[in-house]
């Protein structure tokens, strides 16, 4: 681990993925400001020195400071790191230029795609913040339960400028949580956005019972369908079969702590989408962004039938007996 006496970090997002970050680094002596736009949020961790909300269980360490005020999160620290969901993420960028006062080391654990522009997440900070700030990315296979539980964990730090992410891993590297580099921040994006649509559709075919040979098969080709896009959009290649793609994949795709499979093994089950995300009760990432994973396929030409399966089922145009058996009766081709 690193010795290097860091700045406080503001950890914008107070979801269950931005509470473990926040208290994996003030675990280990940094100080960290954890900020929410929900007053009533912040006032109960502070009461609770807690997340009951998303993250219950996990006692705040004394470095770590929930705050109310995005300003007070800000103060005396150009180091940011956001956790919000994808929706939120354009408006929380535009909160937040007003107040930068100079260049700023933004990072996002955010995976998804801007719903009102199409754009990845990198494309909307240079849209909002310009080129002026540092950006990076940290993704990877990694629940949030585990991290705050201390499990063993490794992710990637991915930005355009190497100097940038060795400082990531400065801050975040420890015998905990491994942290790689890397300059692919457009294939570690669509690694992870695509992963929880595939997610989605491996939940649906165990709800359904359909067996392993199944989910399988299902991964393997869905990893097919991340490659192309990835590609297409600007990836590297090698990039999806590293951690933030086969291993994200995997990780959604094969265990119940990924809300992503268990949205789908509800709606395997016969449950509707609305029903299935109100009873697990927190954003459902692969939900709000299938629809914009196959207009980006669209836009490039790319075929992701599994992904476009997933898609027809949220939007009601096929059940998930029909949408399977639409995969099942498709053309065989050379792989």
């Amino acid at each position: 681990m690193d010795n290097t006496i860091h700045q406080p970090i503001a950890i914008l997002g107070a979801g269950s993925w931005g509470t473990a970050l926040a208290l994996y680094l003030s675990r280990l002596g940094q100080a960290v400001r954890l900020w929410t736009y929900q007053d009533s949020h912040v006032a109960a961790m502070i009461a609770e020195q807690e997340n009951s909300r998303y993250l219950p269980g996990y006692t705040f360490p004394q470095t770590l400071q929930p705050v109310t005020k995005l300003a007070d999160a800000l103060a005396n620290t150009n180091e940011i790191l956001i956790a919000v969901p994808s929706h939120a993420f354009h408006d929380t960028l535009l909160t937040l230029k007003p107040l930068l006062t100079a260049p700023a080391k933004i990072v996002w654990a955010t995976k998804g795609i801007d719903p009102s522009t199409g754009e990845l997440l990198h494309d909307v900070a240079l849209d909002i913040l310009g080129n002026q700030h540092e950006y990076a990315i940290l993704s990877g296979p990694s629940f949030a339960r585990e991290v705050a539980a201390g499990l063993p964990t490794a992710v990637v730090a991915a930005s355009h400028n190497p100097l940038f992410a060795k400082q990531i891993i400065a801050r975040f590297n420890s015998p905990l949580l491994r942290v790689y580099s890397s300059t692919d921040m457009t294939g570690v994006e669509i690694g992870g956005i695509v992963k929880n649509v595939l997610g989605i559709a491996t939940g649906i075919l165990d709800g359904m019972e359909l067996g392993a040979n199944a989910r399988s098969a299902l991964i393997t080709r869905g990893l097919a369908e991340m490659i192309r896009l990835g590609v297409a959009v600007g990836g590297q290649r090698e990039t999806f079969y590293g951690l933030t793609g086969l291993g994200d994949l995997i990780l959604t795709c094969t265990d119940n702590q990924s809300r992503n499979r268990r949205f789908g093994l509800a709606l395997g089950k016969g449950k509707n989408p609305e029903t299935a995300e109100k009873e697990i009760g927190q954003v459902v990432e692969g939900k709000r962004n299938a629809e914009l994973v196959i207009q980006l396929a669209k836009k490039h030409h790319i075929e992701m039938p599994i992904s476009e399966a997933v898609w027809d089922i949220l939007s009601g145009k096929l059940n998930p007996a029909a949408a399977v058996q639409n995969l099942i009766n498709r053309m065989p081709k050379s792989e």
